[in-house]
């Protein structure tokens, strides 16, 4: 069982958009992303989203090269500070690659709880756009298969 999180990409300013949709450098950010994911074959079967516009252009983004016609939909358990627990119980049921797609502090206390069972420790440090991999084994034991960053592609061109 694979889980993706991510943090949506580059905002813009409250200023420049009220509802803070992606940047031009976010979108930029994120397809880049997503694009080399695709490359890979990565594939998930089901993108949640928060009901924020940039996660939403994010997980759509991702959609479009991951998914094919798999369950796009949005969740309202996905905010920035919206807790972890009730989240990891349903990630527990889960059988399927699934990517969440969401905001800091939460991408980052869900991982945490899911590696460490407390999400207070620091595990990973989100950057717009980032995407984790975690991997479940038989024993229901969660650990970090891999992260991609825009940052990390940009220093491989």
């Amino acid at each position: 069982m694979r889980l993706f999180i991510v943090r949506h990409g580059n905002a813009l300013s409250k200023e420049a958009d009220p509802q803070r949709g992606l940047s031009e450098s976010g979108k930029e950010d994120v397809a880049n992303v997503a694009a080399f994911l695709k490359r890979g074959n990565f594939q998930v079967e089901r993108v949640f989203h928060s009901g924020k516009k940039r996660a939403w252009e994010t997980a759509d983004m991702f959609r479009n090269c991951l998914t094919g016609n798999g369950l796009f939909d949005e969740r309202d358990w996905l905010g920035p500070l919206d807790p972890v627990v009730p989240v990891v119980k349903q990630i527990q049921n889960l059988s399927k690659y699934t990517m969440f797609v969401g905001h800091l502090p939460f991408v980052g206390k869900l991982v945490s709880h899911l590696i460490t069972a407390n999400e207070d420790i620091g595990v990973v440090s989100f950057t717009p756009g980032m995407v984790v991999c975690l991997e479940r084994d038989g024993n229901e034991i969660w650990s970090v298969a891999w992260v991609v960053s825009p940052e990390l592609l940009k220093s491989l061109n």
